[in-house]
């Protein structure tokens, strides 16, 4: 089994706060999403997580001009400096205080960075290998309060800020003769944002209060001159009095308010290049205005919650915005008014996953009730279900059609069609219960669910909806069900100690109970239905024989998953294992392994026939959630508590901020209580069916972990004289099976896809029926994984059919062993004929007139044959 599984995406979640980013080509966005940066590609439309993490979470992100920096600023004010390009983290800074704004020059030599009432600049590090990378330029004081935003000129020689001390402020970097700086004053609330125009002889500043300054730049003469038109006087100045015509002074020259029904500014983006300036409000409503005559060109309601970061791409066509308490991310095309991207997270935490068979959808249920569904190659969330009006407790894709069952605490059992997405049954109990757990039998004709509050199961059928029959015999809320993959036999897990067995297609088996010695939380059938797992309250995973009703083994799993520390404990991570228990596992698609999480940080995999544990892994290094750290900072404890559950909303200037809105004994939502700090644990963890990715419903959102077979040397069978100059040798000799047989053993990936595309289309029948069957699941793996980026359809898809043509009887035979591979065959097939079909669909006409073309073609050219036979035998004639 290999276990080198890395970290690969997050898509629960698309933004949480902060600002953002578009790339320098104006094709990708960057967003934080907690501790981590995730990049949306609106051309391909895919998605990614870059691969590392900062302490806490991001609150500000700034990207270089030229694409290749990446640097983000945690809550503390630590900063990852990014090779963006390649992905790496170059080196760690702090700060030493929050960072409220950070912006690269244009030039791309300086860094500015808010530094509370004043801001330094930092000359912009090299990608060269230093102690000391980030180099103080300059400090700039002048502001008396925090300063919250910064910008600057085309040409980087000047750069601007806005402060809470309601002015703005003109710096430039390196002394310039003349330029002594300016204060911008007369907003009446904080300087949201200050931008210069193209020209650099106009600056924009816009108040919280939903003021737009705009400051002309003039001469002390222009200006003199325009004052005494204004009041109308001619007197004649004294030589005296003259002041030389080349001191300037910035003044306001045109003053607009927004009117937004009292609703606060909250973020702004300025384009120089089209004049355009976009505001998101407190009502989550975003306008469009045209500077410098103020033309409002869109005003859009996109959210019900505060738009709390906005962004312009280079060219000025789409508009990024994201919302804080919603977890919205959203880019607009202004020109064309519509979306081209629109996405959202669960509100809550994510309660449960599921897999689909061929592994490239997973669908989550949230305490919200929604039910999302996800592509696994795009990250993108394409598919929302509402129906349901509470929490989602359990989810199930059918094993045949394309369906998907959801149990919620609303008392309903819902089927969704994924076709026309659509809600096309809904089943429910003959008295109102709450539904815990479901599960679908492999035909997909019968559909069980459990109750927490009766300690019933109710059997329906999915044709029909109607209710089949009612099991009783628990005495606990029911946790856990799962049908044998083999037969109908039922297993559902309690409560009440017990794993119970039910025959649900007959009555020839008599129930028969398993007893625990804990409260049973999770249970899952190994592939081939011989053997049950049950994860128990006190931290251990029992092992069962199913036809026997025997105990087969154990795992203590209690001290694996311990660790983590909660700011409100009372004992230390050593002594407070007792509460660590696993409340989802799920067996790998050949059975030898088992995946479990629960109520901790960690996630651990299992060798099932040892029962030794193989890889724990560490779902998140984020210190702002609660539980991460080992031992607590004794410094942060006070006589009223621990300082991070102080409730301090009351010193907040904004009044949306200070006003409180929670009820009690609410736990989640908006009234619930604020300083709650969210838990790193995990809900559900599922193997993906092809075996090579596995995901788990964290805290953070839903987190998948790929194989990483880039660096993996794996050899099979090896020998002596097997070496990639044998290989290569054999392959230049035309024993093109033996060469392909030495790469398997070799275990070299570049070696393997050498040989594969060498090898002629004519040969590829007699070197498939010829290749032995201990190479074949190697084989059909290795197409799997080099399908997604081989361009050669029509070659990869003759290797596909010769394998199956000559080996389908004893992959049949076998299918418990080459499940994954032939998983994973299928989802590759699934997407090679979506890609193609597209083109297709949009060519169909093309292809059809050139087909008529060549027919024609050839028509005239039989004619005109048919015409000089006749010819000549009228000649001889």
């Amino acid at each position: 089994m290999k276990l080198n599984y890395k970290f690969s995406n997050l898509c629960g979640t698309v933004y949480k706060q902060g600002n953002l980013a578009f790339t320098a080509d104006g094709n990708s966005v960057v967003s934080p999403v907690g501790n981590r940066v995730s990049v949306f590609d609106l051309v391909s439309n895919k998605s990614f997580t870059l691969p590392f993490e900062n302490r806490k979470d991001i609150v500000r992100l700034a990207l270089s001009p030229n694409g290749t920096l990446l640097i983000t600023v945690d809550e503390d004010g630590r900063a990852l400096l990014i090779n963006f390009q390649r992905q790496v983290v170059l080196h760690h800074f702090n700060f030493k205080t929050p960072v409220r704004d950070l912006q690269f020059s244009p030039n791309g030599r300086y860094l500015a960075v808010t530094h509370d009432k004043h801001v330094h600049i930092w000359k912009t590090p090299g990608f060269t290998l230093e102690f000391a990378p980030f180099v103080l330029h300059r400090k700039f004081p002048g502001h008396y309060d925090d300063v919250v935003h910064l910008s600057w000129s085309a040409d980087s020689r000047f750069f601007i800020t806005g402060s809470r001390d309601m002015t703005a402020r003109l710096y430039s970097p390196n002394p310039i003769e003349g330029f002594h700086g300016a204060v911008l004053t007369g907003h009446k609330d904080t300087v949201i944002g200050a931008w210069f125009s193209t020209d650099m002889k106009t600056v924009y500043t816009v108040g919280r209060d939903g003021a737009l300054f705009e400051w002309n730049m003039k001469s002390e003469m222009e200006d003199q001159h325009d004052d005494a038109e204004e009041s109308n006087r001619n007197k004649k100045r004294k030589t005296g009095d003259e002041v030389k015509p080349h001191v300037k002074r910035w003044r306001t020259a045109a003053r607009h308010y927004f009117m937004q029904n009292h609703a606060k500014v909250v973020s702004a983006a300025f384009h120089a290049g089209s004049n355009l300036l976009v505001v998101g409000f407190t009502s989550g409503i975003f306008g469009i205005w045209e500077l410098p005559d103020f033309n409002n060109i869109h005003t859009l309601s996109i959210s019900q919650k505060k738009i709390t970061a906005v962004a312009i791409n280079p060219t000025g066509e789409w508009l990024a915005f994201g919302s804080s308490a919603l977890g919205q991310l959203l880019v607009w095309e202004w020109q064309s008014e519509s979306y081209i991207l629109k996405q959202q997270g669960h509100q809550h935490d994510m309660s449960c996953i599921s897999y689909s068979q061929d592994g490239q959808f997973i669908a989550t249920g949230g305490d919200d009730g929604k039910l999302k569904l996800w592509n696994t190659q795009t990250g993108f969330c394409f598919v929302t279900f509402t129906n349901h009006t509470a929490g989602i407790n359990s989810l199930e894709f059918a094993k045949q059609g394309q369906i998907v069952f959801s149990a919620s605490l609303d008392g309903t059992i819902r089927a969704f069609d994924l076709i026309r997405y659509r809600n096309f049954r809904t089943f429910t109990a003959p008295t109102p219960v709450q539904f815990s757990c479901l599960a679908v039998d492999p035909s997909g004709e019968v559909v069980c669910a459990g109750s927490s509050d009766t300690f019933e199961i109710f059997v329906w059928s999915v044709q029909t909806g109607k209710l089949l029959d009612i099991f009783t015999g628990h005495e606990g809320p029911v946790s856990h069900l799962a049908f044998s993959p083999t037969d109908g036999l039922l297993a559902s897990a309690s409560w009440d100690k017990s794993v119970r067995m039910w025959d649900v297609f007959g009555r020839d088996r008599a129930q028969e109970t398993l007893e625990h010695q804990a409260e049973v939380l999770s249970i899952a059938y190994r592939p081939d239905g011989k053997v049950l797992a049950a994860a128990t309250l006190d931290g251990q995973v029992i092992f069962w024989n199913v036809e026997q009703g025997k105990q087969v083994g154990s795992i203590e799993g209690r001290k694996d998953i311990a660790g983590g520390r909660k700011v409100g404990d009372r004992m230390t991570a050593a002594n407070n294992a007792g509460g660590k228990h696993f409340t989802s596992i799920c067996f790998t698609s050949d059975g030898s392994g088992l995946i479990a999480g629960g109520n901790s940080k960690y996630v651990c995999i299992y060798d099932v026939p040892t029962k030794v544990l193989l890889k724990r892994f560490q779902i998140s290094h984020n210190l702002s959630m609660d539980g991460m750290q080992e031992i607590l900072n004794s410094r942060n404890m006070t006589e009223a508590g621990p300082t991070q559950l102080i409730d301090d909303a009351g010193d907040f200037s904004d009044l949306e901020d200070r006003m409180d809105t929670t009820l009690p004994g609410v736990l989640k939502g908006d009234a619930s209580l604020r300083r709650t700090r969210p838990v790193a644990r995990t809900k559900g963890v599922r193997f993906s069916p092809t075996g090579r990715s596995w995901a788990a419903a964290s805290t953070e959102g839903l987190l998948i972990y790929s194989l990483d077979e880039t660096l993996l040397f794996d050899p099979f069978d090896l020998e002596l004289d097997i070496t990639p100059d044998a290989i290569l040798e054999a392959l230049n000799d035309k024993e093109y099976l033996r060469a392909l047989v030495m790469s398997f053993r070799l275990g070299e990936k570049p070696v393997t896809q050498k040989v594969y595309d060498n090898i002629p289309a004519d040969d590829i029948m007699l070197v498939t029926r010829e290749l032995p069957a201990r190479y074949l699941d190697r084989m059909l793996k290795f197409v799997v994984g080099y399908m997604d980026v081989s361009p050669r359809v029509h070659f990869n898809l003759l290797w596909c059919t010769s394998l199956l043509k000559h080996h389908g009887r004893y992959l049949k035979d076998h299918s418990y062993e080459f499940a994954s591979a032939i998983r994973g065959l299928q989802k590759g097939m699934s997407k090679m004929y979506e890609e193609l079909s597209t083109i297709c669909n949009d060519n169909t006409y093309n292809i059809e007139y050139m087909l008529n073309t060549q027919r024609q073609k050839g028509a005239v050219e039989a004619s005109s044959e048919l015409t000089v036979e006749d010819i000549s035998m009228d000649m001889v004639i």
